[in-house]
């Protein structure tokens, strides 16, 4: 999309994590340009969603969808030149963004797996690792004072 990635990004910041319709409903009254398309965006998701649980009868609740992933990327950029006095030529940059949106079903991965607990339980074991790291670190020791008694 021919906006810059920044701008896209304060637009998916506010659907990411959300349900589908709170997303549509968001976009729908958000005033920035990029909105249109990401709500196009999202709308396309949403129907490849439907695609696959009623053609390859892969098991989608789309009631339960969220948005897991939004991201906007850099895409390449377009360098252009603009008159200025004297002869002279400004050049500036328009910028391309990529944008990526990923949706899930609420508690489950692409394996069927519980995608919530799974998450919470690995950062569940996160601390227990880095204690294991570091209790098989050696003991610092005493460290000697130089200078008099």
């Amino acid at each position: 999309m021919r906006v810059t990635p920044q701008k896209a990004r304060l637009v998916l910041d506010l659907i990411r994590g959300r349900k589908v319709e709170d997303a549509l409903n968001t976009l729908a009254f958000t005033k920035k340009r990029v909105a249109a398309t990401v709500e196009k965006l999202l709308r396309s998701a949403i129907e490849n969603a439907n695609y696959l649980s009623a053609e390859k009868g892969i098991d989608v609740d789309v009631d339960s969808l969220y948005v897991k992933h939004a991201a906007a990327n850099d895409g390449p950029r377009m360098k252009r030149i603009r008159p200025a006095p004297q002869g002279r030529a400004y050049r500036y940059v328009r910028r391309i963004s990529h944008l990526e949106l990923v949706l899930a079903e609420r508690g489950k991965d692409r394996e069927g797996v519980a995608n919530v607990v799974g998450e919470e339980a690995a950062a569940a074991k996160a601390p227990a690792r880095r204690k294991a790291v570091n209790a098989k670190r050696k003991p610092a020791g005493k460290k000697k004072t130089v200078g008099a008694k």
